[in-house]
């Protein structure tokens, strides 16, 4: 069954600290900024709207230390409405964060479905706990979060312990080494969860570590996998438009042969982009060669050619 691409837009940024002063993180901009420079219509996506954003504070809140809680929250619970009703066997859908506390609405929408795996490509582990964080961002703990760790009201929707289980999640391409890094690493470490660190990727290679994603996931028993990708994987000098930008990462080379066979699988049923900031690129010179790399990966993946076929077999 040939699948079409749905674009749902997520322009929230209550997980980040302010960048400075009188000033809100600028994510909330990114998924006008990319349909500006035409990917929806290069994808031949359909869209279908926006989760509209709620209110930014700077304030950490007290009771959880984390900022912007209960706002996060209820963007959670609106942000999974939508992924539930989207998410069907012929379409793939792309979500257009925001920044990465996005993840809590994507995976709560798919645990209200069935039992599905992620596959979690970030430059950092996002393992955090409002204890060790610095920042008391919910995008540096949205991992954590999301396999049931950290503050109730972040943690517990529904009846359910947690919104994706460790033993099927894998965490790749992450290369964060400074203290806090090393605290969640540790206790990252403690769990079930499946890592891959950018080392191990480039010296295993990228088929061999699909092989290993897939083997970790334990498919047959999920209902399908999601995907969420921090463009902070990236290396600096191609991404310098996020939060929290270090050299050393990925090529978009390398991340598109991660990133490909994992798309073209039928069980990967969508797909968060997070944490570019258009603010950070006025020229919009690096948001052009996010759109571009995006537009060939689902044209290497096979999406943009079965719907021009289709095209042409409704034209007869």
């Amino acid at each position: 069954m040939s699948r079409s691409i749905t674009i749902l837009s997520a322009p929230t940024n209550l997980g980040l600290l302010p960048p400075a002063a009188d000033e809100e993180p600028g994510v909330n901009r990114m998924p006008v900024a990319l349909k500006i420079l035409g990917l929806v219509s290069d994808l031949n996506a359909i869209d279908r709207g926006t989760v509209p954003p709620l209110a930014y504070s700077p304030s950490i809140d007290p009771e959880t230390g984390v900022r912007n809680a209960a706002n996060i929250r209820s963007y959670s619970e609106r942000l999974a409405g939508s992924v539930k009703d989207l998410v069907a066997e012929d379409t793939f859908l792309l979500v257009l964060g925001g920044d990465c506390s996005i993840l809590l609405g994507a995976m709560l929408g798919l645990r209200r479905k069935g039992k599905y795996g992620l596959v979690f490509i970030d430059g950092h582990r996002d393992f955090q706990n409002p204890e060790i964080s610095a920042t008391g961002g919910a995008a540096g703990m949205d991992l954590a979060l999301a396999t049931g760790r950290g503050p109730e009201s972040l943690t517990h929707f529904d009846d359910f312990e947690s919104l994706v289980e460790d033993d099927a999640v894998v965490v790749v391409g992450f290369r964060d080494e400074d203290a806090d890094a090393r605290d969640e690493g540790r206790a990252l470490d403690e769990t079930e969860i499946y890592q891959i660190d950018l080392d191990s990727c480039r010296k295993a290679g990228a088929d061999q570590v699909v092989e290993q994603i897939f083997e970790a996931l334990g498919l047959t028993q999920l209902d399908g996998f999601w995907i969420h990708l921090d463009v902070d994987v990236l290396d600096s000098d191609i991404m310098p438009c996020v939060d929290s930008s270090t050299p050393g990462g990925m090529s978009y080379e390398e991340l598109a042969a991660l990133l490909l066979p994992l798309v073209q699988d039928s069980r990967a049923v969508g797909m968060e982009v997070t944490i570019y900031d258009p603010a950070r690129d006025p020229g919009g010179v690096v948001g052009q060669a996010l759109v571009a790399w995006l537009v060939d990966l689902f044209e290497m993946a096979g999406f943009l050619r079965k719907q021009v076929s289709e095209t042409l077999e409704d034209d007869r």
